[in-house]
């Protein structure tokens, strides 16, 4: 999710504005000249987010997805190149609504594998009253997004939990999808997965196709759960929401060794864990169903 944070600046926003252009501009010659160039000294392939420069990237292709969610393709400046991100990392974008006085910095997961070369993908739900998603949705292919760099989320190890539940709603699949693809992509790491994504309307099920590939790919490994407010007609979805009755059913109560890790709306996340109580140890459904508050990772 979207962590809400705004850049301030004490200075006038026109010299700002100039200030904040010139040095992206600066700062993508500088990244590009020291990919390329380290590249041509290794014979690893560079890699994007692997040092403190930030960068102007290139939109690629716009692919819209669903009523209010479009897929972003940002290329990289060479097309050998990867992210350098490790999982469950997000990258911090840096946009400038029209007619606002201060620049945005939200953090977004990319959804594309982690070594994918020569571009990353976003997804991106537009919010009614949403500054970043805004603005995000009306770039067009050519235009340039400026990435202030990356930040790294829960530091997974690979086997560390037998089995981890993941619990989404709307947006906040995609640390959920990042997650599922380096788990299940990597030989080596055989945890077992359930996923329960908590939706308002079938449209809104983003990546049902990926996980129903992933179900048969990996049988047992992999399962997903999913839970519709309004439903439509003739849906084969569950109808309703992520309650105690649903995560009881799906996993049960929690053993000793139980991870499970939330990603939704404020809502679903306060009813989960129980808002400000769960700092102190207390809260919500979760606690409810055994769960500790060390065995509960928040994205």
């Amino acid at each position: 999710m979207a962590a809400r944070a705004i850049l301030r600046t004490q200075r006038p926003v026109a010299i700002t504005a100039g200030l904040l252009g010139a040095t992206g501009v600066g700062l993508w010659v500088a990244r590009s000249y020291y990919t390329n160039n380290a590249f041509a000294e290794s014979r690893e392939p560079p890699t994007v987010f692997s040092s403190w420069l930030g960068q102007s990237l290139r939109l690629a292709s716009s692919e819209v997805v669903n009523h209010n969610t479009k897929r972003l393709r940002f290329e990289f400046p060479n097309e050998d190149a990867r992210s350098g991100l490790v999982l469950t990392s997000s990258v911090l974008v840096i946009t400038w609504p029209k007619g606002k006085m201060f620049p945005t910095i939200r953090p977004y997961t990319p959804v594309s594998p982690l070594d994918q070369r020569g571009a990353l993908d976003l997804l991106v739900k537009k919010y009614p009253d949403g500054k970043a998603s805004t603005y995000l949705h009306s770039l067009n292919p050519g235009d340039t997004l400026y990435f202030a760099g990356s930040l790294k989320g829960y530091r997974w190890t690979p086997n560390k939990h037998p089995h981890v539940t993941l619990i989404a709603g709307g947006a906040g699949i995609t640390p959920m999808y990042q997650l599922i693809q380096g788990i299940l992509n990597n030989p080596s790491d055989q945890t077992k997965i359930t996923l329960v994504f908590g939706v308002n309307s079938d449209a809104d099920v983003l990546f049902r196709k990926e996980f129903e590939e992933l179900e048969r790919r990996f049988g047992d490994r992999f399962r997903a759960v999913y839970t519709v407010s309004r439903l439509g007609e003739g849906s084969d979805l569950r109808k309703g929401y992520v309650t105690r009755e649903l995560l009881e059913q799906v996993t049960g109560r929690a053993g000793e060794e139980s991870r499970v890790f939330v990603c939704g709306p404020p809502a679903m996340e306060r009813a989960l864990l129980g808002g400000r109580e769960f700092s102190r140890g207390k809260g919500g459904v979760l606690e409810e169903l055994g769960y500790r508050k060390e065995q509960v990772h928040q994205f």
